[in-house]
């Protein structure tokens, strides 16, 4: 679903996922990791609570310079390799083992959406909180400069988890939806894939985002007895009401949209690259 090529065995499917998924991650963190430290700072350290993106960025940039803006990226950045490649491996299995009468049928008013999208999506979803939970755990206690433990690595994983499957659902479908209604474009190099994965993923974003602020307040005070509903009313209350959930948006749409554009670029090159090298067949 993610690529136009001619499809191979099920099994095969996951493998090339797993590979192209690497270079998808490895290159997400790389391009999008000094957004991501920023927004993480807005949200969740001592200090940046009332900070706007530009007043972060300045303040990072004069305490710990370019480096600051990296600060973290290890574990995501090895980890993101891991989990995006999974989830992409995952997807494409699924997907392509699903391609039966039932697995096609298409939901009424959705523009032929396919159940498969939505169940390879789920899946595909649920694999990357199990492996991302330990890994953001980690980053974001680093990014936020706070010490941590291993044994409480799986703090935040049920909201990580909702938000993960809101998230890479809906990035799927937009994909799919995009791929099915605007093939030309889909196809073309390099834009193409650029605006079609940029778009789906800041989109999908953008309706989760209270849940990823959720995950960073929680996997940065994992002491509090609180849960994330009554973590979220606090939010509200004491800053600026519901948008207040908001929090981070901007630095946020800025990696989501270059990250994954870029990401894309990457990964439908390897793809048409497997397809060339006879791989599928």
């Amino acid at each position: 679903m993610t690529h136009n090529e001619e499809r191979g065995h099920w099994v095969k499917e996951g493998v090339i996922g797993l590979g192209v998924g690497v270079l998808y991650g490895v290159t997400n963190v790389c391009v999008g990791h000094p957004f991501d430290t920023i927004k993480t700072k807005m949200q969740a350290q001592a200090g940046f609570e009332k900070s706007n993106m530009f007043q972060t960025l300045a303040k990072t940039l004069r305490t710990q310079g370019v480096i600051g803006l990296y600060r973290g990226c290890i574990p995501p950045l090895w980890g993101s390799g891991i989990y995006r490649s999974s989830q992409f491996a995952v997807f494409e299995a699924v997907y392509t083992r699903l391609d039966s009468p039932l697995g096609r049928s298409e939901i009424p008013g959705t523009g032929a959406l396919q159940l498969r999208v939505i169940g390879a999506g789920v899946i595909a979803s649920t694999t990357r909180a199990i492996i991302e939970t330990p890994l953001e755990f980690a980053k974001v206690r680093r990014q936020t400069q706070q010490t941590w433990h291993f044994k409480d690595v799986y703090t935040g994983f049920g909201v990580t988890w909702v938000r993960t499957i809101g998230l890479m659902t809906t990035y799927f479908i937009l994909v799919d939806s995009g791929r099915r209604h605007f093939p030309e474009q889909f196809k073309k190099p390099l834009i193409g894939p650029f605006l079609t994965s940029g778009i789906a993923a800041t989109l999908a974003w953008w309706i989760v985002w209270p849940l990823e602020y959720m995950k960073c307040q929680i996997q940065s005070n994992y002491g509090e007895k609180v849960s994330v509903i009554q973590k979220m009313k606090i939010v509200i209350k004491e800053r600026g009401g519901f948008f207040g959930l908001y929090r981070g948006i901007m630095p946020g749409t800025i990696r989501s949209f270059l990250a994954n554009g870029t990401s894309m670029v990457v990964m439908q090159f390897a793809q048409r690259k497997v397809t060339e090298l006879g791989l599928r067949d």
